[in-house]
């Protein structure tokens, strides 16, 4: 699809009336087309470059056909000349002090940061549980969850840049004292709005839960309580499978597996759980739109345009690159982590999209392997990319050579790409993230979102109207499916679709797993992903999903399973006549 045809959805026109178009300044002409929105961007990102005429061509090639999608703050803020504005999606902030002045300080750096545009994530296990003593008064602490109170309070009240309102990720460690509250906090669906959350799941947990061990609830090396660790995992299971969270990280992994593990701990990640950041660490995102990479698609000689996506690649990790350097920061701590390791987070969507112009089935044994191949040509791209860059501009100011390919992802990376990191050095320590993409992949002409099936073929979207909370219906139509319908002309017939066109409905909640484990081999962050589960599905067989994600090596796992109690954003055709 050339970038002419977002004018052809309406839902990809209103998102970028609302979330992307720039409506103009003294200095800055307004864009009066996507095509002007592409412009402005690939003009501004290629201002820092020696043949800055030759790289805003290179951009524009990668933008006008919506073949790359940079992060949305990228697409609504870069050239825009705003000042108080960034071009980064997702921020981690500091470890919170647990004094009134550091959780304050914390409230105040967040709400600099939403102010901005950027998401944030929190760890709240440094915080003394509630009922636990204050020196120097006659008081007991309150606890984590009545600051996150505060926190939700000031997110709600600060609309980010480009009516992007604020987003906030919670985490909290399996073995603080006040983990049982943490875990039910969202039962009553007016609290804690503002936040998703996620407990961070030790290895030792899980190993613990297999052999029905107690497990002590700590802080500053106090045991507060002990509990089973089987029926902690059962409060968490039972509170997710109802309400949808919280989701879990599993901290270990994401740490061993951490290119930057020699100076660096990580305790949470951004709002939607794909890129694990230290303190003020900071993180660009973009996606490659798979759906443009089929050749000949719904033929027999159907390819995948390997080639293609290398280019895009390439061109994708100096654009991002630049943005390092060309944006915004809300804090300077979040700018000196940010230049110091130059991470980006390049990753995909429209996966199920490609998967049906290919003909492949979304879950199948094709499809997996199909997916690792895809993501390993992505990844390699990427890390030579970034080496030609460090011999040009420089590698990232943390890198230490030798500890750096003894981490356990680089290690795995082909040999002349570790060869030449150790000749050459690299210029960003990490290269690739899966965003669930779901604001963009709309502004694409409804392509599905990162690496998730098709939700639905024809779909209503409940989509916010300006700033508020009110809200209306949009009835869209996947990508594929309209490519489809135009190939097969007269010929369309909706009731006899290729049995290659499956919606989230139709794959088992493991064969999600299945995909997300071959992506994630070759994904240095994390990968946001919702299973769908039917509300039917068998809670022991629930439990199961989540062990499963352990098994496979995976660094997080959400799921959503419509109850009761909540709703999704997305509403398909046939649940809606309910």
């Amino acid at each position: 699809m050339g970038s002419s045809e977002q004018s052809k959805y309406d839902i990809s026109r209103e998102i970028w009336e609302k979330k992307y178009r720039y409506q103009g300044s003294p200095e800055v002409a307004r864009d009066n087309s996507p095509e002007d929105t592409f412009k402005r961007v690939a003009h501004a990102i290629a201002a820092n470059e020696k043949d800055s005429v030759k790289w805003e061509k290179e951009f524009y090639s990668i933008l006008s056909g919506c073949k790359f999608l940079p992060g949305g703050r990228i697409i609504a803020n870069a050239g825009t000349k705003r000042s108080e504005v960034t071009m980064f999606n997702c921020f981690v902030m500091n470890r919170i002090d647990d004094s009134i002045d550091g959780i304050f300080e914390t409230v105040k750096e967040s709400a600099l940061t939403q102010k901005q545009g950027g998401g944030v994530g929190f760890d709240f296990s440094t915080i003394r549980p509630a009922g636990s003593n204050i020196k120097g008064c006659e008081a007991s602490a309150s606890g984590p969850l009545s600051f996150m109170q505060v926190l939700d309070s000031t997110c709600r009240t600060i609309m980010s840049a480009g009516q992007r309102r604020g987003a906030q990720m919670g985490i909290m460690r399996c073995d603080h004292p006040d983990i049982e509250s943490f875990i039910t906090a969202k039962r009553n669906n007016a609290a804690l709005q503002m936040f998703n959350l996620s407990v961070a799941i030790t290895s030792k947990f899980v190993e613990a839960v297999k052999a029905d061990s107690p497990w002590d609830l700590v802080f500053n090396g106090k045991v507060y309580k002990t509990v089973k660790a089987r029926e902690l995992w059962e409060l968490i299971m039972h509170s997710t499978y109802d309400f949808a969270e919280p989701g879990f990280i599993l901290i270990d992994r994401i740490n061993q597996m951490n290119n930057l593990y020699y100076c660096e701990e990580i305790r949470a990640t951004n709002p939607c759980g794909e890129q694990p950041l230290p303190p003020y660490g900071a993180c660009l995102l973009g996606s490659v739109n798979l759906s443009r990479f089929a050749i000949n698609p719904f033929t027999p000689e159907a390819k995948l345009d390997k080639e293609g996506i290398v280019k895009t690649v390439t061109i994708a990790v100096r654009m991002l690159d630049n943005v390092i350097d060309l944006s915004n920061y809300p804090l300077p701590q979040q700018k000196m982590e940010a230049h110091s390791k130059r991470r980006m987070g390049i990753g995909i969507t429209g996966l199920a999209d490609l998967f049906i112009f290919l003909g492949i089935k979304y879950g199948s044994p094709e499809s997996v392997k199909m997916a690792g191949e895809i993501m390993s040509t992505i990844t390699y791209a990427a890390y030579r990319a970034s080496i030609e860059l460090a011999k040009e501009k420089g590698a990232f100011q943390k890198l230490d050579k030798e500890k750096y390919l003894a981490g356990k992802f680089i290690s795995a990376l082909p040999l002349d790409i570790r060869e030449n990191i150790a000749k050459y050095g690299i210029r960003n320590s990490h290269l690739t993230s899966v965003a669930p993409t779901g604001t963009i992949s709309l502004f694409a002409g409804n392509v599905s979102s990162g690496l998730e099936p098709v939700f639905a073929f024809k779909y209503t979207r409940k989509i916010r109207k300006g700033t508020g909370d009110d809200t209306i219906e949009a009835e869209v139509v996947d990508y594929a499916y309209d490519q489809y319908r135009a190939f097969k002309g007269s010929e369309f017939d909706p009731k006899k679709l290729p049995d290659y066109f499956v919606s989230s409905a139709d794959v088992p909640p493991l064969r999600h797993l299945e995909i997300q484990a071959a992506l994630q081999e070759y994904v240095d962050s994390s990968i946001s992903k919702t299973i769908n589960v039917p509300t039917d599905y068998p809670y022991e067989d629930f439990k199961n999903i989540y062990l499963t994600a352990y098994e496979k090596g995976l660094k997080g796992c959400t799921t959503f399973r419509p109850s009761e109690h909540i709703t999704g954003i997305l509403i398909r055709d046939e649940d809606k006549k309910k």
